[in-house]
């Protein structure tokens, strides 16, 4: 059996070097391939697939090794870091400003809006405590989201950014008088 693992160490060689740039770790997985072979030689049914098994033992050893990477690149030195909080203050603005819009809702879409958005109730809870089935509260829910944006969009311009809103301003002739 050994010389048979022997023959197949060229071609398993040449097969990891092609997925491997490194020559060290070409060393590495193929001793990590044959560690594993003979550790688990109890699972090879017969001789004939010998070489398959190899194979797949070098091809799960090579994905290892790429899992254990850690990719990156050095950043220059004069980069400086961005400030990625830019839109906070606009955040806590505009927190300020919404249950007063949520109040301005009619009590069928603001009671349901602010039990879960502001208060962090399930639909569940919602349901039972408005005596609505779930499917009812699921969609009041839903239906309170969408009146509410309408409002404030009817209320602000918005600046949407990866991080959500960035930035915003009352429109001028604005029809809430929350705004």
């Amino acid at each position: 059996m050994i010389s048979e693992w022997q023959n197949h160490k060229a071609q398993l060689r040449s097969y990891v070097s092609k997925r491997i740039n490194d020559s060290h770790a070409v060393d590495d997985i193929l001793q990590d391939v044959y560690i594993k072979a003979s550790s688990n030689l109890h699972q090879l049914k017969s001789k004939g697939s010998l070489k398959g098994w190899l194979y797949r033992i070098a091809h799960n050893t090579i994905m290892d090794f790429y899992r254990q990477q850690k990719p990156y690149e050095e950043l220059p030195e004069d980069l400086v870091a961005e400030d990625h909080d830019s839109g906070s203050l606009a955040r806590k603005e505009l927190a300020e400003c919404l249950r007063p819009l949520i109040d301005e809702l009619p009590e069928k879409y603001g009671t349901p809006l602010r039990l879960a958005e502001l208060e962090g109730y399930s639909q569940q809870s919602i349901a039972e405590q408005l005596g609505l089935s779930l499917s009812g509260a699921k969609s009041r829910v839903q239906r309170s989201r969408v009146k509410f944006r309408e409002q404030m969009m009817a209320c602000c311009d918005f600046e949407v950014g990866q991080e959500g809103i960035t930035d915003y301003s009352p429109k001028k002739t604005s029809s809430s008088s929350k705004c």
